[in-house]
């Protein structure tokens, strides 16, 4: 039954209210009368219901747009504002447009803020899920020196080079992730389900196993009989590397294992470096301090290691040391890199040697992604040909063995 909330006033006349419950507001008044009470109100309690789909709005709101959506939004600002439209009915005229409930929110926010007179910049701030540092202090640049169109334009030219740096990347990762994964399943498959039908054929044996049959058939023995237990140990020990991965010394472990590993590991540094290179280029030529730049980009590589190491940059840099200098302390960069850094420090081109330091890494980074494939599939196949090899030796020796004393009796 629903609950009603009532005023009223006890025989003493003094003021009552509360809430009971009945099934209609003339039996709560009926019941409240019969206890003394004169009801002056009665409302019906309305039980609060959460809308679903208002709380799946507020959670997509919250996720992070994808570098395809504020790469468009980039473009479509650079476009309109270098047309000469104002900047709130060219918000205004975006936010229809977005497909991502995040940005159209944001977006929506942003032009309430400016109706009210904040800055373009100072109302991206209040979204930092939505936009980086790096984007706002380009924006700041561009609205302080009058050219807000071209900073747009050099935000989308810098994201579109780094979006297709990314997708290099993962496309080197992908294949060896798959074949790794593939080779798991096979070995998983092979112990449960394989060798068991095996192990019942050479208990009739009768003789002594060679080593790679009592290998695969302890191997065996053990999935099948504790395989809870490795799965339970194998979900955990995901767990555990995640969670230690969301701590600050596991991410600044883990971002330097990443650049340390073997064949890809070069990928991921150069990669890292190039973003590095590009935003700091990119910063520099709009005027921003280069203290301010290197704090700015260290949160654009989104390398931790790297990014501790480009801080330590920016503290040689307050020390009085030359941007060259800081890097050869900092031990990322190649000899060649080096060499263009200080060309352009020494004829004050850093912006433009460091584009070019960007395409030099991007370019590596093409060619090294291009080559992976034929440099990971030898050691594939040298992996899974040994595999082949003990399986082949563990199922077929004893069988050769039986078959070889069959003829010499």
């Amino acid at each position: 039954m629903p609950n009603y909330n009532y005023k009223g006033r006890n025989t003493n006349g003094e003021a009552s209210n509360g809430t009971i419950e009945a099934s209609s507001s003339s039996d709560a008044a009926s019941h409240l009368i019969n206890i003394g009470i004169t009801p002056i109100t009665i409302t019906e309690e309305v039980a609060h219901q959460e809308d679903v789909l208002q709380q799946l709005n507020a959670l997509l709101a919250k996720k992070t747009p994808d570098d395809n959506e504020l790469i468009m939004f980039s473009r479509q600002m650079a476009t309109l504002l270098k047309a000469g439209i104002s900047i709130l009915p060219t918000l205004k005229g975006l936010q229809s447009h977005m497909t991502h409930v995040g940005m159209r929110t944001a977006i929506e926010e942003i032009s309430t803020d400016i109706e009210a007179g904040r800055s373009l910049s100072g109302s991206m701030q209040k979204q930092p899920h939505i936009f980086s540092p790096l984007f706002i202090s380009m924006i700041n640049v561009g609205e302080n020196t009058g050219q807000l169109d071209t900073a747009f334009q050099h935000i989308y030219k810098y994201m579109e080079i780094d979006k297709e740096t990314k997708d290099q990347v993962k496309a080197a990762l992908r294949y060896p992730s798959f074949v790794v994964v593939a080779m798991l399943i096979a070995v998983t498959v092979i112990n449960i389900f394989v060798i068991p039908t095996f192990a019942k054929v050479f208990a009739g044996f009768g003789s002594e196993l060679p080593w790679a049959t009592k290998l695969l058939l302890a191997a065996s023995d053990f999935s099948v009989n504790y395989w809870h237990y490795l799965l339970l140990a194998f979900i955990s020990a995901i767990m555990a590397v995640r969670t230690y991965i969301k701590t600050d010394k596991g991410r600044y472990q883990w971002d330097k294992i990443k650049t340390q590993l073997p064949l890809i590991g070069n990928i991921i540094n150069r990669a890292t470096l190039a973003r590095f290179s590009r935003a700091f280029s990119m910063a520099f030529r709009a005027g921003v301090p280069i203290s301010q730049t290197l704090v700015i980009v260290s949160k654009a590589v989104d390398n931790s290691y790297i990014e501790q190491r480009i801080l330590e940059m920016r503290d040689g840099l307050e020390h009085g040391e030359s941007l060259t200098q800081t890097a050869i302390a900092s031990n990322l960069f190649t000899p060649l890199v080096l060499q263009m850094i200080s060309v352009g420090e020494n004829t004050g081109s850093v912006d433009t040697m460091l584009d070019e330091v960007a395409t030099f890494y991007e370019r590596e980074v093409e060619y090294d992604t291009k080559k992976l494939s034929s440099a990971i599939e030898p050691i594939m196949i040298t992996v899974i040909g040994i595999m082949v090899l003990i399986l082949a030796l563990g199922v077929f020796l004893p069988m050769w063995d039986l078959g070889g004393a069959a003829m010499g009796n």
